[in-house]
């Protein structure tokens, strides 16, 4: 797991630089990055209202901080990943890690 840390004086929540929030906030900001798929609007909201619970049961708290965010970033079929590879959901397509449903609606909404 990769951690950023910024200063407060770099974000804001609300219209409000958290260098001026008082009292300080609790922040955190993660990023999602996903294949390029199926992920219609209500696909999408529930799997971060699912992360952002999750990480909430991981601190022991009932329910996730205001000043919690999650950036959902869709990466494009056959995009270059860091490892200098083309990266591909058509292999896990064929692992059994998806409802038969799933991957036919992955697949039209690749063309593959």
């Amino acid at each position: 797991m990769h951690f950023v840390e910024r200063e407060r004086d770099m974000m804001a929540i609300g219209g409000r630089l958290l260098a001026d929030a008082e009292p300080e906030p609790d922040v955190m900001v993660i990023d999602l990055a996903v294949m390029d798929a199926a992920w219609q609007p209500e696909v999408r909201a529930e799997v971060i209202e699912r992360v952002l619970a999750a990480l909430a049961a991981a601190c022991g708290l009932d329910q996730p901080a205001p000043g919690w965010w999650v950036n959902f970033r869709v990466i494009d079929e056959g995009s270059w990943g860091s490892s200098g590879g083309v990266l591909s959901i058509l292999p896990l397509l064929q692992s059994g890690v998806f409802t038969e449903e799933r991957v036919k609606a992955v697949r039209a909404a690749l063309g593959a």
